[in-house]
């Protein structure tokens, strides 16, 4: 017999499931949460829903309606530049690690993550996308040897890729980005601790700029709809 889940596996998954939903846009911004019709959707009793809400609520990505209950929190340009100003950091910091310590697993893993990450943005698939860019970040976050940088931009990435997934259908492919990925791995490989900072800190800075500005963009326009409903 299958063992049944226990009550914190059961919020977990839970959790799981509204932040992917979240994320994805399935759950857009400002969209009212009924733990009710939650529960149903997910064929769960409503006390998990309850206790998967207040996680993400503590985590920012649901916020209070005053006594109307709970909803997705909106998305913030600034929120995502400060994101960035806290990766640029901790990125630099990962890729000088991995440098130090790692270049030869770097050079047997990173080059088939970044043909993963071209082929995704030629097919120009935003969830393929998203998944290309966070897999190459993790393996230079593993290689470092320190598993708190990697828990510590855990919940980061999750508002990144919510921000990403609302953009990238109407942005150009990130071709950049690959090149500036590769730039990175060749760093690390060839155990150049300061240039491998320095490209993973200017590279976050990049990113942090252009997704703002892009997120700032697709907001007013989103305003701009739905003032005309």
């Amino acid at each position: 017999m299958e063992a049944l889940p226990t009550h914190t596996q059961l919020v977990q998954r839970v959790h799981l499931s509204l932040l992917d939903a979240i994320c994805s846009g399935e759950l857009p911004a400002d969209a009212r949460l009924n733990q009710d019709a939650l529960a149903k959707r997910l064929g769960v009793s409503r006390q998990p829903i309850v206790q998967a809400i207040q996680l993400l609520k503590n985590e920012g990505f649901v916020c209070a309606m005053g006594r109307r209950g709970v909803k997705v929190a909106p998305l913030s340009a600034t929120h995502v530049r400060h994101l960035y100003q806290v990766r640029a950091s901790l990125d630099g910091l990962a890729a000088r690690e991995a440098a130090l310590h790692a270049p030869g697993e770097a050079q047997r893993h990173g080059r088939t993550l970044i043909e993963a990450g071209r082929k995704a943005c030629a097919g120009e698939q935003p969830l393929s996308m998203i998944a290309a860019d966070m897999a190459f970040h993790r393996l230079i976050y593993r290689l470092s040897g320190n598993p708190l940088i990697e828990e510590t931009v855990a919940t980061h990435w999750h508002h990144l890729r919510r921000a990403m997934g609302a953009v990238l259908g109407a942005a150009s492919p990130p071709n950049r980005v690959w090149e500036e990925h590769a730039a990175i791995l060749d760093a690390v490989i060839d155990g150049d601790a300061s240039r491998a900072e320095r490209l993973a800190r200017r590279h976050a800075e990049r990113a942090g700029d252009t997704l703002a500005q892009q997120l700032t963009r697709y907001l007013a326009d989103f305003s701009l709809d739905k003032g005309t409903l």
